[in-house]
């Protein structure tokens, strides 16, 4: 049971965590902070948070769990702010989509409090964002990765995999850079993909033409081009390394279906296309 959460930035990731807590009774108090007071009476309103703090220092006073919800650029500034005030026995963790950049900053400013620091990502999401946005069975059988560092302590680790084990997640660990290449791949580079195309087809003169046609298999692909501009344009900033390489080589493979497009070879299309569906079937029967 925690006793007070405390979670800063209550849109759809931190409010769902709380929803979710709440209705599986595992939370007494959920005290929220967001850097716009509108949006944390939005959650108040909602119940998402049962206390709107007014700075950071008010929510994470006595909190048993500091849960970081905010955009990747915010994480710092968040965490040179919260850590004098947290309990000695205070767990932080956050839902933060690139971990190497994240970590670098949690040991420079958390000092000695490091062992406190449990990283994590829910997988996990809409393209929709704010308090409003949030619902209680976000998490239910999605995964959650935590990214234990050397320092981390063993028992906090523990209470955060029971947290989210709480929401119905499931919950891995994965090494801090591994996780971060294989979101590039999975995640990150899928975001920049759809964002291009979409942004590509507004710039045409006859977007509006072109959109009225979209069928089922375009509206499934650019979803993902609805997602919060900002949030995404720091994860790609936070993780560039993977995004960047990652986008090598999908321009590689993009120049060479052009070229097969351009010789008419089919062969080397149909081996491409047949690959991937095989690929992704097994994955996802």
């Amino acid at each position: 049971m925690i006793n007070r959460l405390a979670v800063i930035g209550v849109g759809l990731i931190g409010g769902s965590l709380s929803l979710a807590l709440k209705e599986a009774g595992k939370v007494g108090e959920v005290v929220g902070y967001s850097r716009t007071p509108s949006v944390g009476q939005e959650a108040l309103a909602l119940g998402i948070i049962d206390r709107a703090a007014d700075n950071i220092a008010e929510a994470v006073k006595d909190a048993d769990i500091i849960f970081l919800a905010v955009p990747m650029a915010a994480m710092e500034t968040v965490l040179q702010d919260l850590a004098p005030h947290i309990r000695v026995d205070a767990i932080i963790t956050d839902g933060g989509s690139a971990k190497g950049q994240l970590v670098d900053f949690a040991r420079t400013v958390l000092g000695d409090k490091l062992s406190q620091f449990v990283p994590g990502h829910p997988i996990a999401g809409t393209e929709k964002s704010g308090p409003s946005a949030a619902f209680s069975t976000l998490y239910k059988d999605h995964r959650v990765v935590l990214t234990p560092i050397a320092e981390t302590n063993a028992e906090s680790l523990e209470t955060i995999r029971a947290m989210w084990q709480a929401t119905g997640a499931e919950v891995f660990d994965m090494d801090v850079k591994h996780h971060d290449v294989v979101l590039a791949a999975t995640s990150h580079l899928p975001h920049v993909l759809a964002f291009n195309l979409v942004n590509m087809l507004a710039e045409r003169d006859d977007c509006q033409e072109v959109l009225r046609y979209a069928a089922g298999g375009f509206r499934d692909f650019s979803r993902i081009a609805s997602s919060d501009a900002v949030m995404w344009r720091d994860i790609c900033l936070s993780n560039s390394e993977a995004v960047l390489e990652l986008i090598q080589h999908y321009q590689q493979g993009l120049a060479q279906l052009e070229q097969a497009i351009k010789n008419q070879d089919g062969k080397a299309l149909k081996t491409v296309f047949t690959r991937a569906k095989q690929a992704r079937d097994t994955r996802f029967k």
